[in-house]
């Protein structure tokens, strides 16, 4: 995928005239290459990816658009509780997005380690090199690689390295094969150790079939034999045939073939994903769906969450993650993780009792203490209760979580369970009583919002905070809440903290004192999708302002 925006559509033409004579082929031939030293970590052999163990490894994952939305990093603990084994992270050499740098990297390894998740790693900028303005190449990419290769050293039995997303548009895709083939070589003799993943041109679809023309001898130029082929399946692949076709030649050379991306739906067309599902499940192949939430640019329909919120799956997740053949039906963990065989039986120690905050007319900032467990909690599950029924409210990676939606002076009871990676759920937190605060009521104080200008996936924004009182403000915090999946990327005048749409800002030193019938001023960048709503409540130290 290009980015949250739109993909660039495949001449179908050319495509299905490709597909024609592809037929007419024999099957690919795959040339051993001279003996080398044994991988450390993830291994190819006899066209299977396997684990350092000799586990056979079959991924069952999501892109997740990480370098876009670095904050929302406890998306890997929703992917994993939905039944994942692997994740597909998005990163940026910061050729065309900002630099994702090696403590940034570590960071995301170290989340899938905890998440027991296998970290697929690929670089965005090399995104239709050759067609799309600002893209780089793979050489480029692979010294991207090499400047954080600190964070990845070591990580050889969790981590792959996917050198660049979709590597050439569809000028210039005949260089694909030695532009792949002097990446590899590039990172071999650097010291990489890991299983490469290299995407097919054309956008990823290859619908030329240079990658399927030209894989043997590609993964015969990598010297630890240890790469594996990634195609990604949009309009090109709309038919049963095709998708068939395409795999299986693959399978039957005996070169390792993962679908690295896909969707149910796309502006070049529309891709059959049933039949992706059960040929991969049928190959025992690997594949990973685009892609968690995010997306704009008029493809917001492959987000599987609403607003990263794991509580509101889109039909699309539904049917990826619960459907036939999907991730929780054929999803096996990694054995690297040790349960493998199920023996992780012991739930987490329950959280400690929650503590409110922060209390709304219509929301409350609830905190816990942590739980612990042998093998990692990955995350935690609210609940609300009500005359001794529970209902799930949402989930999170962390020890805190805002709840919103509530009534106007309304009593609430709240809870916490925490889970680990084998899905076993600790015994319920104490609960927390919460009445809300009247609604209608304001108190001191005024809010007007603007956007003072937008781009493509950004705008600039103002908020003005008036005291109404009589007497100074001294200290302040503002929240409110974006109805449309906004984020802030920056903001002088206050520090913000958002927590899905839920925005937190506390004052600057210079902002932090409000004279009495004064104001102050926030400024703010921030990203967007295609609408950009404005909020339509605030508060200003817990009591609810008017809006201007």
């Amino acid at each position: 995928m290009r980015s949250p925006e739109r993909r660039r559509t495949v001449p179908r033409t050319a495509g299905l005239l490709a597909t024609l004579l592809g037929l007419l082929l024999p099957l690919l031939a795959v040339t051993t290459p001279a003996a080398h030293a044994a991988p450390t970590g993830f291994r190819v052999e006899n066209g299977r990816l396997l684990e350092a163990s000799g586990n056979d490894f079959v991924m069952r994952g999501v892109n997740h658009a990480h370098t876009w939305y670095t904050d929302r990093i406890d998306a890997l603990a929703h992917i994993k509780a939905k039944g994942a084994n692997t994740v597909r992270v998005v990163l940026s050499s910061g050729d065309r997005w900002t630099r994702n740098d090696a403590s940034d990297v570590a960071d995301v390894v170290a989340r899938c380690k905890q998440n027991r998740l296998i970290c697929v790693l690929e670089v965005h900028d090399t995104t239709g090199y050759g067609e799309q303005s600002g893209a780089v190449t793979l050489s480029r990419a692979a010294d991207y690689w090499i400047s954080v290769r600190g964070a990845l050293a070591g990580q050889e039995d969790h981590v792959i390295v996917n050198i660049g997303n979709e590597p050439h548009g569809n000028t210039g895709y005949a260089n694909w094969t030695a532009d792949t083939k002097a990446a590899i070589q590039k990172l071999r003799g650097a010291g990489f150790d890991h299983t490469l993943m290299v995407d097919a041109p054309n956008w990823g679809q290859d619908w030329t079939f240079t990658m399927r023309d030209n894989a043997a001898s590609v993964f015969a130029a990598d010297p630890d034999a240890n790469t594996v082929f990634s195609i990604h399946m949009y309009g090109v692949f709309d038919t049963a045939a095709e998708i068939r076709d395409y795999l299986g030649r693959f399978v039957a050379a005996k070169l390792p073939i993962v679908v690295g991306e896909f969707g149910h739906d796309h502006s070049d067309g529309n891709p059959d994903e049933d039949t992706i599902l059960a040929v991969t499940r049928q190959l025992d192949l690997g594949y990973l769906g685009w892609s968690w939430s995010g997306n704009g640019g008029g493809v917001e329909y492959l987000d599987m969450v609403t607003n990263f919120d794991p509580a509101r799956p889109t039909a699309w997740g539904t049917r990826l993650f619960d459907g036939a053949d999907g991730i929780a039906a054929t999803s096996e963990e990694a054995a690297v993780y040790g349960s493998g065989s199920g023996d992780d039986t012991t739930a987490p120690t329950a959280p400690g009792t929650p503590s409110a905050s922060a209390v709304t007319a219509s929301s409350v900032t609830l905190r816990w203490g942590a739980a612990t467990d042998a093998v990692g909690v990955t995350g935690y599950d609210v609940v609300r209760l009500d005359a001794g029924a529970e209902t799930a409210v949402t989930s999170t990676a962390g020890t805190s979580a805002t709840v919103t939606g509530l009534g106007a002076a309304t009593s609430y009871t709240f809870a916490v369970y925490a889970r680990d990676a084998a899905g076993n759920r600790s015994p319920r937190s104490a609960a927390v009583a919460v009445t809300t605060s009247p609604g209608g009521a304001t108190g001191a104080c005024a809010v007007g919002y603007r956007v003072t200008g937008e781009w493509p996936g950004g705008f600039q924004g103002e908020v003005t905070v008036r005291n109404t009182g009589n007497t100074a403000v001294d200290g302040w915090t503002l929240r409110w809440a974006f109805p449309a999946g906004q984020r802030i990327t920056h903001m002088w005048g206050g520090t913000p903290v958002q927590s899905g749409s839920e925005v937190t800002v506390t004052a600057a030193s210079y902002t932090a004192t409000i004279p009495a019938s004064g104001s102050v001023t926030l400024g703010f960048t921030g990203s967007r999708s295609a609408t950009n709503p404005s909020p339509t409540a605030f508060s200003l130290n817990g009591a609810d302002c008017s809006v201007t």
